[in-house]
């Protein structure tokens, strides 16, 4: 699958899921612009990325915050002129109790991050998707489809942007964009490390993970980086609206 003179922008690309998705479509010789807020993950996966392919745009930003998303579509569009794909990858963790003092706080920035700023994004972007007749693609959990003790934050956020995806794929169906989405189980990203956890208790987490897999076993960032690039190509050209499971078996024993 060749990417050449395609314009591919990512988010949450500064280490996991999104720097492997950013790194794949590099090899298949795409223009990459990669978002995160953390500068020195993003200069490491610069780095990997300038060894297999064009040297990527990078853009710092927060997206919860309007003027940086705003940012990131105007960088872009400086730097390649056009947005051919766009991978909403960008999300947060927050495991917490409807009945705890700070559920709404955490609620809040779950959404924000996970479901409205992708909305935003995919609202600013998405005349310019129209004119290169491109895709979209949202990275989404098996938690928008299983219920997690806790989690109801995060798994209203994933549920949310199923739908999302569902409802503009029908909008955008006729000026030729594709929308689908990507549901993963567990993977080995640093998205535990984020939520505050260390150490062993990160260990203890993904041992428990890997149990809840029927094929026991924790996904690579890249297997969900490959399966992005087939989406995002010719050969997944009559799919649109589609949600693609890639969890080792979690759906299978109930997570």
């Amino acid at each position: 699958m060749s990417f050449n003179n395609k314009v591919v922008l990512v988010t949450g690309a500064s280490s996991g899921i999104g720097a492997a998705i950013a790194l794949k479509f590099a090899e298949e010789g795409a223009n990459v612009a990669i978002v995160g807020r953390n500068e020195d993950k993003l200069k490491k996966v610069t780095e990997n990325i300038a060894k297999v392919g064009n040297k990527p745009l990078v853009i710092v930003a927060d997206m919860t915050k309007d003027n940086d998303v705003q940012k990131i579509v105007n960088d872009t569009l400086k730097q390649f002129g056009k947005i051919d794909v766009l991978v909403n990858n960008a999300g947060v963790g927050g495991n917490i109790d409807i009945t705890d003092e700070s559920a709404m706080k955490v609620y809040d920035n779950v959404i924000a991050t996970n479901l409205r700023s992708v909305v935003y994004l995919t609202h600013l972007a998405s005349k310019y998707i129209i004119e290169t007749k491109g895709n979209i693609i949202n990275i989404s959990s098996v938690a928008g489809q299983l219920a997690m003790k806790t989690g109801f934050a995060y798994c209203t956020s994933k549920a949310g942007l199923d739908h999302f995806s569902r409802a503009i794929a029908l909008d955008l169906a006729p000026k030729g964009v594709r929308v689908n989405t990507i549901s993963p189980g567990p993977v080995k990203t640093d998205i535990i490390e984020n939520m505050g956890y260390k150490g062993e208790t990160v260990t203890a987490v993904f041992d428990t993970m890997l149990q809840m897999t029927a094929l026991k076993r924790i996904s690579d960032p890249v297997e969900i980086a490959e399966l992005a690039l087939f989406l995002a190509s010719d050969k997944a050209v009559g799919i649109t609206g589609s949600t693609y499971v890639t969890d080792n078996g979690c759906m299978l024993t109930g997570i």
